[in-house]
């Protein structure tokens, strides 16, 4: 059978972004097709089901988040100019009160970890890669003197996957740049003295 042609980069984002709006359990294969413009014919050929469109579309966000990591800080400034700009880009995330703005990583964990052995394995290694890359700006933040020689990256890379994870909830109450933003600085402010409790 001949499979139907059509940018799979597009239609996963487009899908991506109707899992985000929706969960996983509920988006039909009705509002995928509506979605992606795709028939549910092609959607099944080139994915099998839904699930492994859902699996592809995880696979897609990674890659994007991955790439916005990376561009981000590839440049010239301090890692810790490079960490206050990376909080100023999840406060306006979270400004935007956009769904398709959300984590779909942790969305999926909270959603489907406890359903399916195969999403959470993805989506925590996924979540742990993200957290690498955290620990690898905090290296370099070291070899740039900004924070103590001694200072434990992956500690610290923790502590911002949570301070992260808090400000997404706060804004969810309290969409407001003036409560989030001086919560980001305060968070990155932390961060450049803190060490874990012995």
């Amino acid at each position: 059978m001949r499979h139907a042609e059509f940018d799979r980069e597009t239609v996963l984002r487009a899908a991506m972004s109707t899992f985000l709006v929706n969960g996983y359990a509920k988006t039909s294969m009705q509002d995928l097709t509506k979605a992606t413009g795709l028939h549910p014919g092609s959607i099944y050929c080139a994915f099998d089901n839904k699930k492994g469109l859902f699996i592809a579309a995880i696979e897609q966000y990674q890659q994007d988040r991955n790439e916005q990591f990376q561009q981000l800080f590839a440049n010239d400034r301090s890692a810790v100019d490079n960490l206050g700009a990376y909080l100023a880009l999840i406060v306006q995330e979270c400004l935007s009160c956009d769904a398709t703005q959300a984590c779909l990583l942790t969305k999926s964990l909270s959603e489907m970890g406890e359903q399916d052995e195969q999403i959470k394995q993805m989506t925590c290694q996924f979540l742990q890669l993200w957290h690498q890359s955290l620990a690898m700006v905090f290296d370099t933040a070291k070899a740039q003197k900004l924070i103590a020689q001694d200072s434990d990256s992956q500690f610290l890379a923790q502590y911002l996957v949570m301070g992260i994870y808090g400000l997404r909830t706060v804004a969810h109450t309290q969409p407001n740049e003036q409560v989030l933003q001086p919560l980001a600085d305060k968070l990155l402010a932390d961060l450049l003295r803190c060490e874990p409790v012995k």
